[in-house]
């Protein structure tokens, strides 16, 4: 239980919270890097188990769609029952699901291992970061927290090609799913000694119909939008997207009927925490699908496979970390809000550094644009997250934590499907206007469809012809990019206006003076925070 809700100065972090710290982040490193190092071992398992390509999108899919149905479930429960609790049940069971997925003799039990990696991954989350936020309850400190455990998850995707590519020379696919059976033995076995216990001791019984309820609103919703690029407003996208909206609607009307609800609506009351989960679902949405188009531009255009391509995105998660590092001390001189817009206004530029891209294979100026971009974007999310965090109560940092976590999962998947269906219509029409005049009727329509499609259809044309195919294609796809680059840098620089307009009440955390309890920004309930992370308390 904690007990951090008086205006005392908060207590400082002693070593024992530090080297906590580094259990965390073992977790955290192995979750982002199980994203990456999928990608690699893919076309390895597909071809030992003989999985068809619709059971290869579920072996991929299903971990994503597990986290993001499964995150407000999990963060409640853990302000329930205890995080660190809720962290170690998450371990033991990725830990045997990852067992499971090495050893997999067919698609389907890899299908349902990955579902269990993404259930128990779920636990993981939400619980990692409250066990930040009660560990460290001096902002400044928290800022710092919050900062590696993101460079951790960074550090992961960077390492992810890397690790993926050693073991799969050496051993069989399922030495990349091994990788998470030690870390999370460590973690099982350090957990009980270095982290503390914290729950909410007033919290009720979880509501069932609520968690059902969550899972029939997220689930479509986040399955639609991965739909909605590559098969554009068709039914089997519009009729999950229309089922996950009305059955959200009845989902929030439960809560607020609730004594105890799943999902406690009043959080968003404050408006520092509203004010940054809006922006910082904005941001991601935005480069979600910037970050789609760069992957398929290295691979389609510029031919490179998926190693090679992770290899180059190595830079972009390099600098990504010094920004999260940075980030966290420059909001400490001045408003969050302002550290916020700066670095969208960083990520603008790189941004347009990729419209200055070629379909040639402009593989460094695509590559330093995007680096540019990605890390302009690091002080967003150290202190968007480090504000939800610390604005939430300390009983309720595992629901606010799972709200940050769905927020990212929702805009990435959002941006996906807005930026990616943009970056697709603009393909079409182009090949519409310049496809050549000797590709037959039917390799046409597979042409204009996507890239890979133009890809396969010119290997079975006669060379002149399959050439200039193919070339016109790259440069379809790369005047998409081009479309969608100039569209997320004008957003960007409306995110950073925004930020500012919306963050501005919160002052730097050098100022540790924090403002007399009882001081509102009219909503009910909640006093706002004085500066990053100042706890808030009931009225």
């Amino acid at each position: 239980m904690d007990t951090n809700t008086t205006s005392e100065a908060p207590a400082r972090a002693g070593r024992r919270e530090w080297i906590g710290l580094g259990v965390l982040a073992l977790p955290t490193l192995l979750l982002s890097l199980d994203v990456s190092v999928l990608n690699l071992a893919l076309p390895h398992l597909s071809a030992d188990l003989g999985a068809s390509a619709t059971q290869q999108l579920w072996i991929m899919d299903i971990y994503g769609f597990m986290i993001a149905g499964f995150l407000i479930t999990w963060g409640n429960l853990g302000d329930r029952i205890g995080r660190r609790k809720l962290l170690l049940f998450g371990a033991a069971a990725f830990g045997v699901a990852s067992a499971l997925a090495a050893y997999a003799d067919s698609p389907n039990t890899l299908i349902a291992a990955r579902a269990v990696l993404g259930i128990s991954g779920a636990t993981l989350m939400p619980s990692l970061l409250a066990l930040i936020g009660n560990m460290f309850h001096d902002p400044k400190q928290r800022g710092t927290a919050i900062g590696v455990w993101m460079s951790c998850f960074m550090g992961g995707m960077a390492l992810g090609p890397v690790a993926g590519g050693a073991l799969l020379d050496r051993f069989w696919w399922g030495s990349v799913f091994l990788l998470g059976v030690p870390v999370m033995v460590l973690l099982l076995i350090l957990g009980p000694l270095l982290l503390p216990e914290h729950r909410d001791p007033t919290a009720g019984r979880t509501d069932l119909p609520s968690v059902v309820l969550s899972l029939a609103t997220i689930l479509p919703v986040i399955y639609a939008a991965k739909k909605l690029a590559t098969d554009g407003f068709a039914a089997t996208t519009l009729l999950p997207l229309l089922a996950g909206v009305v059955i959200g609607i009845v989902f929030v009307q439960r809560q607020r009927k609730l004594a105890s609800p799943l999902l406690d609506l009043r959080l968003f009351r404050n408006r520092t925490l509203s004010s940054a989960l809006g922006v910082a679902l904005l941001c991601s949405a935005t480069m979600g699908g910037v970050t789609l188009l760069v992957s398929l531009y290295l691979q389609q255009v510029a031919g490179l496979s998926p190693l090679e391509a992770g290899l180059w995105l190595v830079p972009s998660f390099a600098l990504a970390i010094v920004g999260n590092l940075a980030a966290p001390n420059l909001a400490r001189r001045i408003r969050p809000a302002y550290a916020i817009a700066i670095g969208l206004l960083v990520t603008a530029v790189g941004l347009l550094l990729i419209t200055q891209v070629d379909d040639k294979g402009g593989i460094a100026l695509v590559v330093t644009g995007y680096a540019i971009a990605f890390a302009g974007t690091s002080p967003m999310g150290v202190l968007s997250t480090e504000l939800v965090v610390g604005s939430a109560p300390p009983e309720k940092t595992g629901s606010a934590a799972a709200m940050s976590e769905t927020n990212g999962e929702f805009g990435i998947a959002m941006g996906i499907a807005v930026l990616g269906s943009v970056g697709a219509a603009v393909y079409r029409g182009r090949m519409d206007d310049n496809m050549p005049a000797d590709v037959p009727a039917g390799t046409a329509d597979t042409a204009r469809d996507s890239l890979s499609g133009a890809s396969q259809a010119a290997a079975d044309l006669p060379g002149a012809v399959g050439e200039d195919l193919l070339s016109v294609a790259r440069e379809a796809f790369t005047g998409g990019l081009h479309i969608v680059a100039v569209s997320a840098a004008v957003a960007m620089v409306a995110f950073a206006v925004l930020s500012v307009v919306v963050l501005r009440h919160v002052r730097p955390s050098a100022e540790s003076e924090q403002q007399p309890d009882g001081t509102a920004d009219g909503t009910a309930g909640k006093s706002e925070p004085s500066t990053v992370g100042s706890a808030t308390t009931q009225s």
